[in-house]
């Protein structure tokens, strides 16, 4: 079996569709008052389709724990919990304070100009480039700044016999969670203070995006903390092309961060199964604010809560 060969109803050289946009938007594709995005491509018929993959009935969280990374970079503020307690009969309240752009996310819109409306749900696949690097002796490092090249995703996709369909969720492995976990405390506590961000990320080429944008992803995210290379701006990157401008403010496709995908990897690969129903629930966060003399309602990001089932 081999890559679909379905691909957009709007050819990529369209784009943009709104002239007056920025560079290789799809503004107004699902007509102006549109809030989803690509969101919209996970009809009823897409979703009970994708609910074909459940046949096990094994689920396997892919969150990252809240408080995680334990020093987050950008001077974010580190989740906090506090137990209380309310009386003496031994009650407790939970309180939780977290930054939404920490541990594993879905970019909401907002985070570059949340979702709600039944979240996410449809059918994921796993495109495992750490497994795959590891597998034929190619030397990757998460915490570097090393692009996922094109050709590589293209090679994942030939040996795993993966197969994508309009309204997939896609889930790209670069092996940066399990890269964290491995490091002591004081790497952990240095990392945020390196020079640059230097994390693993897909390539932020016009040939990516052009692969991206014909598969017709409903979402994309990974185990990685930006998605693309990062940095995602400086030296290696052409500015014309980053993803994040075209992907999440462009197209309104989700992207989503810092997933835990090692189960979900060693599950797959024990099974050969790299497709699964994918069922995500962000926060609904109805926040207003206030900018002069508009409003702005809507989240920036929040935690997936989000499950592989087999």
């Amino acid at each position: 079996m081999s890559e679909s060969k379905e691909t957009a109803t709007i050819p990529f050289e369209a784009l943009p569709l709104d002239p007056t946009g920025p560079c290789g938007n799809a503004w107004g594709r699902f007509g102006p008052n549109d809030e989803l995005g690509t969101l919209n491509l996970l009809t009823p018929e897409v979703v009970v389709d994708a609910a074909k993959e459940i046949k096990t009935g094994i689920r396997i969280s892919l969150d990252w724990p809240l408080s995680m990374p334990s020093f987050p970079s950008f001077n974010r503020d580190p989740f906090k919990q506090e137990l209380v307690l309310r009386n003496p009969n031994c009650v407790f309240d939970d309180i939780l304070t977290f930054n939404s752009q920490g541990s594993s996310q879905w970019d909401g819109f907002r985070h570059y100009a949340v979702v709600e409306h039944g979240g996410m749900t449809g059918r994921g696949v796993l495109l495992d480039f750490a497994d795959w690097a590891k597998t034929n002796s190619l030397s990757i490092s998460a915490l570097e700044s090393q692009a996922i090249t094109l050709e590589s995703i293209k090679q994942v996709v030939k040996d795993h016999k993966l197969e994508f369909r309009k309204g997939d969720i896609l889930l790209i492995r670069s092996g940066f969670t399990a890269a964290y976990n491995e490091l002591d405390e004081q790497q952990q506590r240095d990392m945020p203070n390196r020079q640059t961000p230097d994390f693993s990320g897909v390539e932020a080429t016009e040939d990516m995006l052009r692969w991206l944008w014909e598969r017709q992803f409903a979402a994309v995210g990974g185990d990685a903390p930006s998605f693309e290379r990062a940095p995602i701006r400086g030296s290696h990157a052409d500015p014309n092309f980053n993803i994040h401008e075209w992907v999440l403010a462009g197209w309104g496709t989700p992207i989503g961060e810092m997933f835990d995908l090692e189960k979900l990897s060693a599950h797959c690969k024990a099974t050969g199964r790299y497709s699964f129903f994918l069922s995500s629930m962000p926060l609904k966060v109805q926040t207003l604010m206030r900018r002069w003399f508009y409003q702005v309602v809507g989240g920036v990001a929040s935690p997936p809560n989000a499950f592989a089932i087999f």
